[in-house]
């Protein structure tokens, strides 16, 4: 009785608990709205056109902004926000002239690419996504939302959310891969990240989801480019992260440069409005991206005054540096091309926005110089970011347990980034200093003392053509080597590595060799990295092949002739001590792909879950004539999502289903014993894929429907256990309604998408 009590007494509070808070936020709404609604009626026609426009941070600087062509610009009120100004005391300098100058004292927005840290930089999007951690993966952003809140940013253009299934495409540096589940699951992660549960607290920044919609999809993996899809696969397979992030309570969104169903997406109302806001229930504001408006003239929608009017009318609300809203929609609202009440709408919700920072409570409350002196760069974050770090390098091949490495004898590190700290920390490391980035050759040093000896050379460039080095060169540092050839850097190399022990090729990419208008149509090694590596091998000295990469590359050459490979991505500004810790077996990688890695070029794209044909090929064939196949290589990757080995060995019982029928809203219980068969402690993520046998439009021949990353001891078994509901069988058809069907459905599991244990199902309705 009593405990009867209890839990009734608990019950109770936890409802009163949920109905103080909507209560809550209905007065703090209606108070919102009040306040809102009585400054606007003081706005003129150009101050509301001014919270529209959100300009770059031009020729700001501290203790001249006033005089300046931006100052003056907000001082008329004609600015509602900056983007990428860096210091608290510039922002300060600057939102001292909006909310003491101006005449209705609107504070500014300040917005910042905040895109895998601020200061402390973690390792890039895509490398995060290969830590399977999504506390881990959260952390990072709280750290990272901590750090720009301190230094005055109070808006994250972040995160990204694309799914991206071709490698030429630099971007998917800046993604989670290319599967829409574990997506969702690190949308959401970072929203909580950045927003926290409270936007009006000052270590707490705004969350911009991007780039909506459809980005990662452009053809020919060139950015910028168009994309074109069926309704399908865009509901199915490219929106539910931007839903996820939404439905997380992200607070504002960015469109896309590219087309959807023939219209760009900043000038799409089918996107920004039925889709984002009517379906979704969206309640924040509509960003475009950089010069979105404007580049809608050459996609051929008009001329500046056309494209913003059809911008704010497709549910657009602010102009990211373009200004078309602010210099058009005056001449377009008299001519009756747009209205009063859509251009009112627009600047409410930017007003909104502020609101909900607070900054009409406290202008300056992102300002606090005690706060940027102290709370940024921490040893705590420092420590933080290596860790983190550690937890996403994916080991792709150890023959004959190479690795870990031994901390004795001589060491050859090899190669162009073995000491290179400016491409430690990856693209979009706007914030960071890169004087404070640890190379590898550091770690390595930091790691081994004087238990055994570090021979380096750099052995060849990244690249070695001189334009393209000037193109991906870090802060406009060319890393080219002037006074020595590739051979002679080459030779140098290979008398270094003949005098040691084992070799560390530290190779790759350059960090802004993906990214932003970093697409490539060869994703092999660059330059005469490969050919480095084959003299090297010649040696007869063990090699370990350390990777940098924003992206999969082409690895089938290193696959076949390296025999250990560890793909670090870019580990952020951490990147050095983290390798050392992970190559001398401190920590056991356990990180695993987000994305797949192809045999060559000619397979991309290529992705695990992917519809079947009429004609497959039959497992374990390579070629039959009239099937789906390549005359000249098998329809597998080179690494499948979901790969990654580690130092020890996990073996995978049998998988269990405690029920082989079910009906209606039943659970399934899924359970497979996972083993770490091998002697060092480590973890691994145990992936569920399902598999939809019949359906009324073609489903993929498997989905990933849930993960767990579980730490077992050597020798320990752990029994690992997924709760299965119709919502996991649920998908769009082909009249758009999301819903399950019945039928059969195979269960699998395992430690990637391709190597599983599976049992099969009947679910009736």
């Amino acid at each position: 009785m009593k405990l009867k009590i209890i839990f009734l007494a608990s019950v109770l509070f936890m409802n009163w608990t949920i109905v103080f808070a909507q209560d809550k936020a209905i007065q703090s709404n209606k108070e919102m709205n009040i306040f809102i609604d009585a400054l606007m009626k003081k706005m003129t026609p150009e101050e509301k056109l001014g919270q529209l426009n959100l300009p770059g941070s031009g020729d700001i600087v501290t203790g001249q902004t006033a005089s300046s062509d931006i100052g003056l610009k907000i001082k008329e009120g004609k600015v509602g926000g900056l983007l990428n100004i860096k210091s608290v005391e510039k922002i300060r300098d600057v939102q001292k002239v909006a909310v003491e100058q101006s005449r209705l004292k609107i504070p500014l927005i300040f917005g910042m690419d905040v895109i895998h840290g601020y200061e402390t930089t973690f390792p890039i999007p895509l490398g995060l996504a290969a830590s399977w951690d999504i506390k881990l993966i959260e952390k990072s952003a709280r750290i990272a939302a901590q750090e720009a809140s301190a230094d005055g940013i109070c808006w994250t253009y972040s995160p990204m959310v694309d799914i991206s299934r071709d490698p030429r495409w630099g971007r998917i540096a800046e993604s989670a891969g290319e599967d829409a589940f574990l997506g969702s699951q690190i949308a959401k992660a970072f929203v909580r990240g950045y927003q926290g549960d409270d936007l009006s607290k000052n270590n707490t920044i705004m969350a911009c989801v991007k780039h909506f919609a459809l980005y990662g999809a452009a053809e020919a993996g060139r950015d910028y480019n168009t994309t074109d899809m069926s309704f399908q696969r865009m509901y199915n397979e490219y929106l539910p992260p931007y839903k996820a992030a939404v439905d997380a309570g992200a607070g504002s969104v960015m469109c896309s440069f590219n087309e959807i169903n023939g219209i760009p997406a900043t000038g799409n109302k089918w996107l920004l409005t039925n889709l984002l806001r009517d379906q979704w229930g969206f309640g924040g504001f509509v960003v475009t991206d950089y010069t979105g408006i404007n580049e809608m003239i050459e996609h051929g929608m008009g001329d500046l005054q056309t494209v913003s009017a059809l911008a704010l009318n497709a549910g657009v609300d602010m102009d990211m540096v373009g200004e078309g809203l602010l210099t058009t929609l005056k001449k377009s609202l008299e001519e009756g091309k747009t209205s009063e009440a859509q251009i009112d709408q627009a600047c409410r919700r930017i007003l909104e926005a502020k609101y909900k920072l607070g900054l009409f409570d406290d202008p300056y409350r992102y300002c606090d110089i005690k706060r940027s002196k102290t709370e940024i760069s921490t040893p705590e974050n420092i420590q933080a970011a290596r860790e983190t770090a550690t937890q996403t390098f994916v080991l792709l091949k150890n023959e004959n347990q190479l690795l870990p490495i031994q901390k004795k004898g001589k060491i050859a590190l090899i190669g162009p980034l073995a000491d290179s700290q400016d491409n430690m920390a990856g693209m979009w490391s706007v914030a960071v200093d890169h004087n404070q980035s640890v190379t590898v050759l550091q770690g390595f040093k930091d790691a081994i003392g004087d238990k055994a000896e570090i021979m380096y050379a750099k052995g060849s460039n990244i690249v070695d053509d001189a334009d393209l080095d000037k193109w991906v060169s870090s802060w406009d540092r060319p890393s080219i080597d002037l006074k020595h050839t590739p051979a002679e850097l080459r030779e140098e190399a290979v008398k270094v590595a003949a005098n040691c022990d084992v070799i560390v090729a530290v190779m790759g990419e350059a960090a802004e060799m993906s990214g932003e208008s970093s697409s490539r149509s060869d994703i092999s090694l660059p330059g005469s990295q490969r050919e480095l590596l084959a003299a090297l091998l010649e040696t007869g000295k063990p090699v370990v092949l350390v990777l940098f990469t924003g992206r999969p590359l082409v690895l089938a050459w290193e696959n076949k002739h390296i025999p250990a490979i560890l793909n670090v991505w870019f580990g952020g500004s951490q990147s050095g001590n983290a390798i050392a810790d992970v190559i001398f077996g401190s920590v056991n990688p356990s990180g695993k792909l987000p994305a797949t890695f192809p045999q060559n070029l000619g397979q991309v794209p290529i992705f695990y879950n992917h519809k079947n044909t009429g004609r497959p090929l039959a497992d374990g064939d390579w070629y039959h004539k009239y099937r789906s196949n390549y005359l000249d290589v098998t329809n597998e990757p080179l690494y499948p999502f979901g790969f990654g080995l580690s130092y020890t060995h996990f073996t995978y019982g049998d998988l269990k289903l405690d029920q082989k029928a079910l009906i209606g809203d039943q659970t399934l219980t899924a359970s497979i014993d996972v083993t770490n068969s091998g002697k060092y402690d480590g973890s691994e993520v145990v992936q569920l894929y399902i598999r939809d046998l019949v359906g009324t439009v073609t489903r993929p021949v498997k989905e990933l429907k849930g993960f767990e990353k579980v730490f077992l001891k050597a020798g320990e078994t752990k029994t690992i256990t997924f709760a299965i509901t119709p919502e996991d069988l649920k998908f769009y058809n082909y009249a758009l309604q999301y819903d399950w069907e019945a039928g059969d459905f195979v269960i699998m599991a395992g430690g990637n998408s391709k190597d599983v244990k599976s049992a099969q199902v009947n679910w009736m309705k």
